[in-house]
């Protein structure tokens, strides 16, 4: 991890345990690719409103770092807010369509085969708009999200071996298994690649922190009604889309309870995921019970994972051409890129139609630009801009269109 912006002197015996606090931190993070981490985070409140500056002692980021790396809750319940503000026009759902086909996930092909249920689908509804969680927790075997809707609930249980998704709109219920005995590797169970809390954005930004980056406390707030420090996280590098990322991290136990994250150009947060409500007592057993409903229908992963469009990407698809993705720089300046392999210029259609979905959802807001590398054009957010070539190519980042055609320049 890099240096921290600190006045601070240390032991060396004290900047090894440090370090070694950084590294746990690093294990907690989320498992999201690349393209997975985009996807997320231009889906995740209105800015929560903090009640009075408590006053406490004073710590260093160093040592507030450590402390979120100590943190070992393993109880807890609470109400959680999230919303996004990426700037884009209303696109009517098709956002969470194409995110939804992007996965290749059981579910996202739309035609009535998938379960209305599974999470790697119906989770993709958190990539825009204003959402509200109830979350709870009884250590690593039961967890429980809620996704709150008018009239309607969608629930993610994991109790045991056990993984229901259910969806109380159309009655429908997913089940799969954490051991893999559905036919699924353990990696791929669902919920644990689904950021959905202040810590688990957080351990992203965490995992960003290098020589590129100043950490600093930038004071006291009080989340949830709870105290609270504020983890300052600012790229160094010219080029960035970031502004700046806020984690308001628990006094006393050390969990993330608010992750802000404003843009360079200014303006409300392009993120924001904070608890309005939070209790670190034991939730009660039967928070974690569940048994399908009478008249429900029920989906098992492997069943759907026997449908080629459903529990894998069509030969061709998107997911098997982003095999050849690569980074490019570093920090907070990294770029991915991949070659579609769909010469003249955005894709209308393809095959499996993952590209036309691509297409027709950046379509609406591109720019034309044109440099070393030829022509193309850049499709702009407030935090999240790509660049795709007249020959195919793409270059996407949190980095600016001038930082996305340099790359592109660099490349041939």
């Amino acid at each position: 991890m890099a240096p921290i912006d600190s006045d601070d002197n240390r032991t060396a015996g004290e900047g090894e345990e440090l370090r070694a606090g950084r590294r746990k931190a690093a294990r907690y993070v989320v498992p999201v690719a690349v393209m997975g981490v985009a996807a997320a985070t231009i889906g995740l409140v209105p800015a929560l409103a903090d009640s009075g500056d408590p006053d406490l002692p004073k710590v260093t980021a160093e040592q507030l770092i450590e402390k979120i790396a100590k943190s070992d809750v393993q109880q807890m319940s609470g109400t959680v807010r999230i919303n996004t503000d990426l700037g884009l026009p209303d696109l009517g759902g098709l956002e969470s369509g194409l995110m939804s086909g992007m996965s290749g996930g059981p579910g996202a092909g739309g035609d009535g085969e998938g379960s209305a249920a599974d999470p790697s689908a119906k989770l993709t509804e958190l990539v825009s708009g204003s959402h509200t969680l109830r979350v709870a927790a009884d250590g690593p075997d039961r967890q429980k999200l809620s996704l709150l809707e008018n009239a309607a609930e969608y629930s993610l249980i994991h109790n045991g071996d056990d993984v229901w998704g259910y969806d109380s709109k159309s009655n429908e219920v997913y089940h799969s298994t954490t051991s893999g005995s559905d036919g699924r590797p353990e990696k791929d169970v669902p919920e644990k690649d689904v950021p959905a809390t202040p810590k688990d954005f957080a351990d992203q930004a965490l995992k960003a922190v290098d020589d590129t980056t100043s950490v600093t406390v930038g004071g006291t707030a009080q989340v949830a009604g709870r105290d609270a420090y504020r983890l300052v996280v600012e790229p160094k590098q010219d080029g960035s889309t970031v502004g700046a990322i806020t984690v308001a991290v628990d006094a006393e136990t050390g969990t993330p309870l608010k992750f802000t994250l404003t843009p360079a150009s200014g303006g409300a947060a392009v993120v924001d995921v904070g608890f309005t409500e939070v209790s670190f007592a034991k939730p009660d057993a039967s928070t974690f019970d569940f048994t399908p409903p009478e008249g429900a229908k029920v989906t098992e992963a492997d069943e759907s994972a026997k449908a080629p469009e459903h529990g894998r990407p069509a030969e061709g698809g998107l997911a098997e051409r982003l095999d050849g993705l690569e980074v490019v720089g570093e920090g907070w300046n990294a770029i991915a890129t991949f070659d579609t392999g769909a010469g003249g210029g955005l894709p209308t259609a393809s095959p499996d139609g993952d590209l036309g979905a691509l297409g027709g959802f950046l379509g609406s807001f591109g720019d034309q630009v044109k440099g070393d590398f030829g022509s193309g054009t850049v499709f702009k957010t407030r935090l999240v801009n790509a660049l795709i070539t007249d020959d195919g190519k793409v270059y996407a980042g949190a980095v600016t269109k001038d930082a996305l055609v340099k790359a592109a320049d660099a490349a041939q």
